[in-house]
């Protein structure tokens, strides 16, 4: 049964209509073959052959879309196929305890599977007996490594690993201190790599997993404000990309998954302010679709790369655009920050620093000031 989707009626609804209508090969199949081989259809096609020109561009628009669909699925997933007994999988969330992550993490639990969260919030939700929190600084590799040997050893091996966590400043390019971009690229890009040594290797010993990178479609358009947010967001994308093609050609592990999700604005605290779009074409994702589309790829148990909203799937290839029509597009995008106010969660990490600054900073005693002089 088709519903409509919680940002009401889209750009997206109707593309969901015309492909479940007349890009359906099989009512346009049907009806192609009865043009051609019913006495009725052929005095129908002989009447109207525009219609008929019509029918035969869609059936083999819907024939090839359903041709290229089952293409990329079959490649994506290596031509094999994988059993998940959601009793025993193990799920790990980074930046679980709100927002999308809290949203999964709900979502998981309530279908019985055990779901451990690494956040340096403390859940913002009452959590069932299967959902496990573990603190832990996504900025830190030490912290990473020491949580993630806590989890093996409480919990068990994880065999799904989400990678949700985001962290964003908003600032300009001149505007952007040191600090900011550490924390920017490590929770957002490196933070991957340290959480895929850490549980990688199990999924690939058993040849029995899924990675799930949670990129945004600011890995294709950089905006002005989001510079270092749209370079960490494609530094995780290529880090997907990368992760497929060595779980297949160099850890021969062509059974563990990779699943990309690239979303658009989503109404999270993160983002509080930002531009919202038309609504139509361009409009605010709730979290719950957001997260929504992430279980539903977890639990499907393919490998898989989803754009929000749909429509957006052209910018995939933005790079391939005439340079003019990229540039236009990358400048319009300076609307979208104007208004931006989200959130900022104190980081461990920034926090030691600037105790660290302070202190050297502080003014000295008299005793070590007159030490000082004698000594001069």
């Amino acid at each position: 049964m088709f519903t409509l989707p919680l940002a009401g009626f889209t750009f997206d609804t109707l593309l969901t209509l015309f492909q479940r209508t007349v890009l359906n090969p099989l009512p346009t199949g049907a009806l192609l073959l009865a043009a051609l081989y019913t006495a009725r259809g052929r005095e129908i096609a002989a009447r109207r052959p525009k219609l008929f020109s019509w029918l035969k561009v869609l059936a083999g628009l819907g024939i090839y879309r359903k041709v290229n669909g089952f293409l990329d699925g079959a490649v994506t997933n290596n031509w094999s196929n994988d059993t998940y007994d959601w009793n025993k999988e193990i799920v790990v969330v980074t930046g679980g305890s709100d927002g999308i992550g809290a949203l999964a993490v709900q979502m998981l639990a309530q279908k019985g599977v055990t779901v451990v969260v690494l956040d340096i919030q403390p859940l913002q939700y009452t959590a069932t007996p299967n959902v496990h929190y573990f603190h832990c600084d996504l900025a830190s590799p030490t912290a990473i490594a020491e949580t993630a040997e806590a989890v093996r050893k409480h919990v068990g091996h994880p065999t799904v690993l989400i990678n949700n966590a985001g962290f964003a400043r908003g600032k300009t390019i001149l505007e952007t201190s040191e600090s900011d971009l550490k924390l920017t690229f490590a929770i957002n890009s490196l933070a991957h790599y340290y959480l895929a040594q850490a549980f990688l290797p199990h999924m690939v010993e058993t040849n029995h997993g899924m990675v799930v990178t949670v990129a945004s479609l600011a890995a294709y358009v950089t905006a002005p404000q989001l510079v270092d947010y749209s370079a960490s967001k494609a530094a995780a994308l290529s880090f997907h990309e990368g992760l497929a093609a060595e779980l297949k050609t160099v850890y021969k592990a062509p059974k563990v998954r990779t699943v990309a999700i690239c979303q658009g604005y989503t109404r999270t605290a993160l983002f509080e302010g930002f531009h919202a779009g038309d609504g139509f074409l361009q409009y605010a994702l709730d979290p719950a679709t957001v997260a929504g589309a992430i279980v539903d790829s977890v639990l499907a148990g393919k490998s898989a790369h989803v754009i929000l909203p749909r429509a957006n799937a052209n910018l995939m290839g933005l790079k391939g655009w005439a340079l003019w029509l990229q540039v236009g597009l990358r400048g319009r995008q300076r609307k979208l920050m104007r208004e931006w106010r989200g959130r900022q969660v104190a980081q461990p990490t920034e926090e030691a620093e600037k105790k660290e600054k302070e202190e050297k900073e502080e003014p000295k005693g008299i005793e070590e000031s007159l030490f000082e002089e004698v000594k001069a």
